[in-house]
């Protein structure tokens, strides 16, 4: 498993010439409601093990929670069950908020 900062991240979805990563929000519906960065995909963590077949073992996978320690988990989880290109956002979502995109509500 690979970790990425906010600052990281935004750079590469910023970066024409690199593939999007499949953004996996872990967190519940209510804190995806309240924030999220536009492209992801919400799979709450407790959901990821019946529904892991929604996801591509071939593509890039940043794996994005509040802080990263549900994110680091889920990560883990894959990587355990095959998943090679996977990456945990370090400081999670509020990472974000905090150092990319200060207009982003905070929790």
């Amino acid at each position: 498993m690979q970790h990425l900062s906010a600052p990281e991240l935004a750079a590469w979805l910023a970066d024409p010439s690199r593939p999007k990563p499949l953004l996996l929000d872990v967190r519940e519906n209510w804190e995806f409601e309240t924030c999220h960065i536009d492209g992801s995909k919400q799979i709450p963590m407790n959901l990821i093990p019946i529904r892991v077949g929604e996801l591509d073992d071939d593509q890039e996978i940043v794996c994005v929670c509040h802080h990263g320690a549900r994110s680091m988990q889920v990560a883990a989880f894959l990587e355990r069950n095959g998943f090679e290109k996977i990456t945990n956002l370090t400081g999670g979502i509020h990472a974000w908020a905090v150092q990319v995109d200060p207009s982003m509500p905070k929790y």
